[in-house]
């Protein structure tokens, strides 16, 4: 079934931004992008969502490796003690001296899911033959996976969720353009402009869409 995903603002990068914009997505394809009464008109039949804020496209997570392999995510019910946040350095090492393989496949599940949650899309590999669980958990996932060099350097020390923490901007971030006939890969933030997406502030993504599933979705 067609959908249209409905916002105030739609930044597809490498063209304009569309105030009141829309993206037709047609299985896992971008069916159309433009305003929304445009869209909307040329497909009466199609689902509507509505959104708040913005949609970008999806982003590139240039760090995915450090934060599946050398990250620790804790299980919900593991955060009175360990807390929610990824266990990483002394903290990762010791739980990994001493997690089975299904902690550690447990830890990789979450360490997916919250990328998702962040508006990731897209994830920078190779993630070789040396780890086949590890590759066969990002197949399950959905995530792209990008060999091609990071846009934006890459830096040391703990590697965070949000991929807009490494300091690029959206056009860096993204993994692409939004293009009529290309994948559909979104991410949904709910803030004002494009501006809000960088620095300090909040920049929560509300919705994360993948090859057109819904694979995020606050509450």
């Amino acid at each position: 079934m067609l959908t249209i995903h409905a916002a105030p603002l739609v930044l597809p990068v490498g063209a304009a931004a569309v105030a009141d914009g829309a993206v037709a997505v047609d299985g896992d394809r971008i069916a159309a992008l433009g305003p929304y009464e445009e869209v909307a008109a040329a497909h009466p039949a199609a689902r509507v969502r509505r959104w708040p804020g913005l949609i970008a496209p999806g982003l590139r997570q240039d760090r995915a490796r450090e934060l599946l392999t050398r990250c620790y995510h804790p299980d919900p019910r593991e955060a009175d003690e360990l807390g929610e946040l990824p266990l990483w350095g002394e903290a990762f090492e010791r739980i990994a001296a001493t997690a089975d393989a299904t902690r550690r496949a447990g830890s990789v599940r979450r360490g997916l899911q919250r990328m998702l949650r962040h508006g990731t899309t897209h994830a920078a590999g190779p993630f070789g033959a040396d780890d086949p669980a590890l590759r066969t958990a990002v197949a399950r996932s959905g995530l792209v996976v990008q060999v091609a060099p990071s846009p934006v350097p890459v830096r040391d020390g703990v590697p965070d969720l949000d991929p807009f923490a490494a300091g690029g901007d959206l056009a860096r971030t993204a993994h692409g353009p939004l293009t009529v006939g290309g994948r559909a890969d979104l991410a949904v933030f709910d803030v004002p402009d494009e501006a809000a997406l960088y620095g300090g502030g909040p920049r929560p993504c509300v919705a994360t869409v993948l090859a057109g599933r819904l694979v995020h979705r606050e509450r």
